[in-house]
């Protein structure tokens, strides 16, 4: 028995070399057979797939600054037909230059090997050593770690990434849902305490429930929860808005004691609600609701009714023409979009139709509040230039503030600096979009020629 236990102990001890595995043979095999990279590709373009890809293709980050370290050790010919990169620097030196020891070393490289990212070409004894012809730096002999299989890793590590892209895609988009539906929620809340509508309390008591910050750690399936919390949420807000709103004018028609006529001589005239910055009759587009009205511009005598101007300044003809003068007529609600910022297109709704001038009005009031203009300001902008004329001025305060050469400091007071100029007939609203339109167009023509000229050299 003891002779028997003498004897394996000695045939372990004596054979040398590493252990074979199919595994181990197949890579070889691949080694010996690789016919070099395409031209297109360099060898540190595959390191780069490999850091993309990551953990998502089984990289730890050790793993990956051992490949690093040893991609180091190789030229370009070792990536040509006829050569292989194999790196013969002694275990002992990448042990002491990673600052590990050499034990991790081995460690790694078996994580590497199982990943399909290297193999070996050893000696007898698994020394590393070998020699480059001085003339041309092609290796003629090495034993060592072989970095072949990498290339054949090439097709995979893409394939990770860009599924790894897709993903990150339905994340930031599901994530800007999510803000949207924010937006929308703080704004309608805010209007429910102004207008003093029931059940707000029991709604913000939700909302904050559901209001849990972002993490990048989240993953896409608890996004898409969120997400659905903050549509059931807005949709319930939704209906009390439309249950109140149903009320208030089953109540207006049912009145026939009380007139809500001004007599023309009458110097007291009815008060303009500054709360109502939703959908009203009054303030429609020409076009039906149905219709495409990006291309369409707002008329002068759709930019507010007579009746509804008269009420807020007892002067339809002066309205109209501060609306003229503005320029609202010669602005489409499609130039509107192509001028505003990636800020303000985070506000808009998500529809399965083209945008309109309404949507222009949604973003407009959820950004309000994030440039630090009142209520009063927002009101008293729509009794001069309209809803709409007031979501343009808001659209480009937005754009002053975010330039890069004298940003505006103040937004709230610039947009009621620019209120003030409407009020008295100076404000030229359409020139300012197509100055921006105008930019955006200079600034692309500039980065064309920029890309051309680098091609070319």
């Amino acid at each position: 028995m003891q002779h028997s236990t003498y004897e394996t102990i000695h045939n372990k001890q004596g054979r040398g070399g590493r252990v074979s595995s199919s595994r181990l043979r197949e890579s070889i095999t691949l080694s010996q057979e690789f016919d070099g990279l395409e031209q297109s590709v360099k060898p540190f373009d595959l390191l780069k797939l490999v850091k993309r890809a990551g953990k998502a293709a089984g990289f730890t980050p050790k793993m990956i600054q051992l490949l690093d370290h040893y991609m180091m050790f190789t030229r370009e010919i070792d990536w040509q037909k006829g050569s292989q990169p194999i790196v013969y620097q002694s275990l002992y030196k990448t042990a002491m230059d990673l600052g590990v020891s050499d034990r991790q070393i081995q460690k790694l490289e078996k994580q590497l090997f199982e990943v399909g990212a290297l193999t070996w070409n050893d000696s007898g004894n698994c020394k590393r050593y070998g020699q480059r012809c001085p003339d041309t730096g092609r290796i003629l002999y090495a034993f060592g770690v072989d970095l072949t299989p990498l290339a054949y890793l090439k097709d995979a590590l893409e394939d990770i990434i860009h599924e790894q892209e897709l993903y990150r895609a339905a994340w930031m988009e599901t994530k800007r849902q999510v803000s949207w539906h924010r937006g929308q929620i703080k704004a309608l809340l805010a209007e429910m305490s102004e207008r003093e509508i029931a059940g707000q309390g029991a709604f913000e008591s939700r909302y904050e429930q559901i209001a849990v910050p972002y993490r990048a750690s989240m993953s896409l399936e608890v996004l898409r929860a969120m997400l659905a919390e903050h549509k059931a949420l807005y949709e319930s807000v939704m209906e009390v808005f439309a249950t109140s709103d149903n009320e208030q004018k089953t109540q207006i028609s049912s009145s026939t004691n009380d007139s809500s006529d001004v007599h023309k001589q009458n110097t007291k005239q009815n008060s303009f609600n500054k709360l109502n910055t939703r959908r009203d009759p009054s303030h429609c587009l020409r076009e039906g609701r149905n219709e495409n009205s990006e291309g369409k511009c707002l008329q002068p005598d759709n930019l507010g009714s007579a009746e509804s101007a008269k009420s807020r300044t007892g002067d339809s003809e002066n309205t109209e023409n501060l609306l003229v003068k503005a320029g609202l007529q010669h602005i489409t609600a499609k130039q509107v979009l192509n001028a505003s910022s990636e800020r303000f297109r985070a506000h808009l709704p998500l529809v399965n139709r083209p945008l309109n001038f309404e949507d222009i009005v949604s973003a407009a009031y959820a950004l309000r509040t994030d440039l630090h203009i009142s209520q009063k300001s927002w009101s008293d902008a729509c009794e001069v230039l309209t809803r709409y004329g007031a979501s343009i001025v808001l659209m480009l305060v937005d754009q002053a503030a975010q330039r890069e050469k004298n940003p505006v400091r103040k937004p709230a007071a610039y947009f009621n600096g620019m209120i003030a100029r409407a009020r008295a007939g100076d404000l030229r609203l359409h020139k300012s979009v197509f100055g921006l339109l105008k930019r955006e167009i200079d600034t692309a023509a500039a980065n064309s020629n920029t890309h051309s000229t680098e091609k070319e050299a």
